[in-house]
């Protein structure tokens, strides 16, 4: 069902859960699943708005970083595989 999933927030080490790279990793995991899940349940509108919700929560973090690090932000975009903000 889910191919390829490149981030794992398991490997992330316990002491570094609470860092915004680690819970954009995190959510971006969560975001990878819900949308394999819509390809096969388009009609799932629950699942849709708790997508809405991880993809608002990831932006939000996303925009906080780009304010504090560039540097740390675009080395996340980078590895994460995602769009930067526009």
């Amino acid at each position: 069902m889910i191919k390829n999933l490149s981030v794992r927030p398991s490997l992330i080490p316990k002491e570094q859960k609470g860092y915004v790279e680690s819970q954009v990793c995190y959510l971006t995991s969560r975001i990878k699943k819900l949308t394999e899940h819509l390809n096969l349940h388009g009609r799932d509108y629950s699942s849709q708005r708790g997508l809405w919700k991880i993809v608002g929560k990831r932006k939000r973090l996303l925009i906080y970083l780009f304010k504090k690090d560039r540097l740390r932000y675009k080395r996340l975009i980078d590895q994460l595989d995602i769009r930067g903000l526009r």
